[in-house]
């Protein structure tokens, strides 16, 4: 007697959805099983035609397809992100500063971001412009402190005749040396010239995501009122939920960024091919920013633009000799007693004239 196949059955469940005020039905597969199994006359019990890793334990010429098991239990890695510890806080902070100060949305985060790039980025640009400054100083007594050991160098390769290449591997090596050892003296490592960038990074990543979580429902921390972003913009973006149709706010993101990599091109007096290759790269970063600021909620692209906004300030203030002098940040070559003047008139050299 042939025996009976049966076919498994899919469950799929549903799960209830809601966002701001529409409630929607998304189906959830928890798991997804394909394959057949037989009922054997002698036992009166179900058996698989596949074993458990799927290679087929009957004949291909049945033509039965092995047993698959899919689930989509495991989260992504931009989920796990957004759904980390630092994006909570950065949720309830964003969420908390809007309670207590009673501004609407747009206001809030402004605030918010002004408050955060003035009270933790701020200060650690003043040490990095020391950092950098103190660097520079030092340029001239590495020069003259080479120069003396080339000549150790070639007076000692002359007594114990070693070959060029020798002798450029000591040269390097000592010379590695006696600049690790200004760093430690002076404190002047350039790589806590980078702290900034470590700090900033991820803060702006994770008040991102956040404002993205608020926006699209699925913050951790509940808001104040159902309408919450939806109503908290302005002017042209009266919805911080949805994406900046004008397009005001990411080209006016990618003009400050591309100013920002401007001005600071301009500070460099002689780049290096590295400079040039870094610098390029920032302008094509800030042009790619314009089109995915358009595709995020109006809340995520207003605080990029609040944030380049902020960064722009601080930079120019940096330039400032008396905000220098009160920082005690050390001269460089770089310094003028009329940044600003000087800035605009190499722009209008470079790009007008």
């Amino acid at each position: 007697m042939w025996p009976k196949l049966t076919r498994s059955v899919t469950f799929v469940t549903l799960r209830i959805c809601r966002q701001s005020n529409l409630a929607t039905l998304r189906p959830h597969i928890r798991s997804f099983f394909h394959g057949f199994s037989c009922l054997d006359s002698r036992t009166q019990t179900i058996q698989p035609l596949c074993c458990r890793s799927g290679h087929p334990s009957i004949t291909p010429a049945l033509g039965l397809q092995p047993r698959r098991t899919i689930t989509t239990d495991r989260s992504s890695w931009y989920e796990s992100i957004a759904d980390s510890t630092p994006v909570c806080l950065a949720e309830q902070l964003l969420v908390s500063t809007q309670q207590m100060t009673g501004l609407p949305w747009w206001a809030s985060i402004v605030c918010t971001t002004f408050t955060l790039r003035t009270a933790i980025t701020l200060p650690l640009g003043i040490y990095q412009s020391i950092i950098i400054a103190k660097v520079e100083a030092l340029q001239k007594e590495i020069a003259v402190l080479a120069r003396q050991l080339r000549f150790e160098i070639s007076v000692k390769a002359k007594e114990k005749g070693w070959s060029e290449k020798t002798c450029r591997f000591h040269f390097k090596k000592n010379l590695k040396r006696i600049v690790s050892e200004l760093y430690v003296r002076d404190n002047c490592h350039p790589f806590k010239a980078s702290l900034l960038i470590w700090v900033q990074l991820p803060m702006w990543v994770c008040l991102s995501l956040a404002l993205r979580n608020l926006s699209l429902g699925m913050g951790h921390v509940p808001l104040a009122s159902e309408a919450g972003l939806a109503t908290g913009g302005a002017l042209w973006f009266p919805d911080l939920t949805l994406p900046d149709s004008t397009w005001i706010i990411p080209v006016s993101l990618g003009l400050i960024n591309l100013l920002i990599t401007e001005i600071f091109a301009l500070r460099q007096l002689e780049p290096s091919k590295f400079q040039k290759y870094v610098t390029h790269f920032i302008r094509g970063i800030s042009l790619v920013m314009i089109p995915i600021a358009a595709t995020v909620p109006s809340s995520m692209s207003l605080y990029w633009l609040s944030s380049s906004c902020v960064g722009l300030a601080h930079n120019l203030l940096l330039r400032s000799p008396r905000f220098r002098g009160v920082c005690r940040i050390p001269p460089t070559r770089s310094d003028s007693e009329t940044p600003y003047k000087d800035i605009a008139a190499a722009f209008v050299a470079k790009y007008i004239k």
